[in-house]
């Protein structure tokens, strides 16, 4: 038993005059969301196939295939501002169906920002940091994008799109990690589910990035927000870690054994599509409108312990 062992406790469900429409709602981002307890708001998961059952979280069928249906989604929820979630992420799936990757990432994203723009609503659009060669560390939103894969290629241009459809929406570069769900697990979860059954888990120590729990990459956003932002913001923690170093700081918070944790390097592993070696990015922009720190990911996996000490990981889990 690791001293972050679950508990199932109540969680209060709130609401407030105009919801916040997510799209991709059965997703990982859009369910750690809904299931945050004290989130301020209420939640509609916009949702498209599949139907979670977040007791207390309304939802409501969205059609991003066309320009028309988000408008008619936006319409009858009349939300206070949409936040677009839902991709394709798996990047060999992308690097296996480009087409299929060019219209969800790219096309269904710029539905969703052209009907934001015709209705004044405000828009997010959450994007990647798939989105640089990968060699140098902590860019900046001044950086020029230069993706080495179909995945980050489609991110890119998707950014593109939003930008030209909704010129005030806010694009968010981040890389975000949370409880999973029984059909959508997290890279946390991954590593915390070999821990705990002794098993050995390899790590790549020549892979870095910036991970960011997705509680605090929300109150950012929320942040943002508030405070009139638009454009690309980079919204990361605060510190620039190895995959290899991330499962260790889970091991640790956790209190679990961090000698299953093995060190790789990713060109062992030939079978893989193309990915940067350094997806860190630089939060400097972001703290700077927001006035704080983001957080370390030690800090940000510590509050992910507190969440499944507070029953959230049992509650996603069970979906």
């Amino acid at each position: 038993m690791d001293r972050c062992e679950s508990i199932e406790i109540g969680r209060p469900v709130t609401s407030g005059a105009n919801p916040i429409l997510l799209t991709g709602g059965s997703g990982l981002f859009a369910v750690n969301w809904a299931a945050e307890p004290g989130r301020s708001g209420s939640v509609v998961l916009g949702l498209h196939h599949r139907v979670p059952g977040l007791t207390g979280v309304a939802t409501r069928a969205i059609d991003i295939e066309s320009t028309d249906g988000v408008l008619r989604a936006i319409d009858a929820v009349e939300p206070a501002f949409v936040v677009h979630t839902a991709a394709l992420t798996n990047v060999e799936s992308c690097e296996a169906a480009p087409d299929l990757a060019t219209w969800i990432n790219v096309r269904l994203a710029a539905h969703v920002a052209q009907a934001c723009a015709v209705r004044n609503v405000p828009h997010v659009h959450i994007s990647s940091d798939h989105l640089f060669r990968g060699d140098e560390a902590l860019n900046d939103e001044s950086v020029p994008v230069d993706p080495v894969n179909v995945y980050g290629r489609t991110k890119a241009e998707a950014e593109v799109m939003v930008l030209a459809a909704h010129p005030e929406a806010l694009v968010v570069r981040t890389n975000f990690y949370g409880w999973g769900t029984s059909y959508r697990r997290s890279f946390s979860d991954e590593i915390l589910t070999s821990l705990r059954s002794g098993r050995s888990v390899t790590l790549f120590q020549d892979v870095f990035y910036t991970p960011t729990l997705i509680a605090p990459l929300v109150g950012a956003i929320e942040g943002l927000l508030a405070a009139g932002a638009s454009g690309i913001f980079h919204v990361t923690s605060d510190d620039r870690v190895s995959k290899l170093d991330f499962g260790r700081i889970l091991a640790s918070v956790f209190e679990l054994d961090a000698g299953l944790i093995q060190p790789g390097l990713i060109r062992d592993v030939p079978t893989l599509v193309a990915r940067p070696l350094d997806m860190s990015l630089s939060n400097s922009k972001v703290r700077g409108v927001l006035g704080r720190a983001m957080g370390t990911v030690r800090a940000h996996v510590e509050q992910l312990c507190t969440q499944q000490l507070d029953g959230m990981a049992a509650r996603l889990g069970a979906l």
